[in-house]
């Protein structure tokens, strides 16, 4: 299977069943696909799926908002009891303080108004410790063309934001292949019918000692970079985030009359006859496609389909009124 396809089922799987092994499946954990988790080097790791597990607060962030809070805002000296300016409460230039506070307000985490002449923020309310274990999950279908594979995990054992790596597979998995990963790193063998099998159980990371972030590899030596437990919690944070406003479900579905995600155990996996896989909408669904027939697309409401199968709540009550003359921030 491609990968693109394994990693959309492998979603699905998770969102259904939990990881393997869980025994409270109604819990709901969130996924996200695609979250960098590195916190020197920009871009450096992407992770190609994130299973952030509920923590004690949870229920009090999914009656936050549905979407992902801006990292200033939530580290902004601004708490829930009294109105600060915003050029005081967020560090940085006086448009970037208002371009933050104005998104924040957007996605019901800040207060927004007008006070003396000037523009101040509070919280509607503290933020909470809603996430617990966060585990990362490396997709390569096929082993017999790994890339990066052991560059990219060895990253993820040595940074330590994640608690738990897997490493995820339709091969079958031998000593050999055992033996080029990281011992830490946990493996299964997902399954045609997305059944997931665990060859080898991770071993848990610790997040709140330093990490060891590799910046550069070179043929004789790779260059480092030390990492504080406190940005490394900082970055997991960030993760836990924008796992929690975008969800996996980060395609739009394809505006062709092939496209059936009826075929699927999840109707809003794209499906594409004509491929007869599931495809990337961004990439193969263009003009260029010979198979494809223009038609409107499925009726399928991907948010709903997130709001339906998990606990995440797209339209949570309000925690304040707007403000009357917010318009004036636009």
């Amino acid at each position: 299977m491609r990968e693109y396809g394994f990693e959309l089922r492998l979603c699905a799987n998770l969102e259904r069943a939990g990881l393997p092994g869980d025994t409270d499946v109604a819990a709901g954990g969130v996924l996200g696909r695609q979250l960098g988790t590195s916190v020197h080097a920009a871009g450096g790791r992407i992770v190609d799926v994130v299973y952030v597990e509920p923590g004690p607060a949870f229920e009090e962030r999914v009656a936050l908002t549905p979407e992902t809070i801006p990292d200033a805002a939530i580290e902004a000296d601004v708490g829930v009891g009294r109105f600060v300016r915003e050029t005081r409460a967020i560090d940085g230039q006086p448009e970037r303080a208002h371009r933050l506070a104005e998104r924040a307000a957007e996605v019901g985490f800040f207060e927004r108004t007008r006070r003396d002449g000037h523009p101040v923020v509070r919280q509607v309310a503290r933020y909470p410790a809603w996430y617990g274990r966060i585990v990362g999950i490396e997709n390569k279908p096929d082993l017999g063309t790994p890339g990066d594979l052991e560059e990219q995990l060895r990253t993820d054992v040595s940074l330590g934001v994640l608690d738990a790596a897997i490493l995820a597979t339709e091969s079958y998995v031998t000593r050999a292949h055992l033996n080029r990963i990281p011992d830490a790193v946990g493996v299964w063998r997902v399954h045609p019918d997305t059944t997931i099998e665990v060859v080898r159980e991770p071993t848990p990371l610790d997040p709140t000692r330093p990490g060891i972030e590799p910046l550069d590899w070179h043929s004789n030596r790779t260059d480092v970079r030390v990492v504080s437990p406190a940005a490394i919690e900082r970055q997991r944070r960030r993760v836990a985030e924008r796992a929690y406003g975008k969800g996996w479900r980060t395609y739009s579905m394809p505006a062709c009359e092939r496209c059936t995600p009826e075929r699927t155990a999840d109707p809003s996996l794209p499906y594409c006859e004509f491929h007869d896989r599931i495809v990337n909408p961004s990439e193969t669904c263009t003009s260029d496609c010979p198979g494809k027939i223009p038609a409107d697309p499925p009726a399928v409401d991907l948010v709903a389909e997130r709001a339906r199968r998990t606990t995440w709540e797209p339209a949570p009550t309000p925690k304040t009124r707007r403000q009357s003359g917010l318009d004036r921030f636009s």
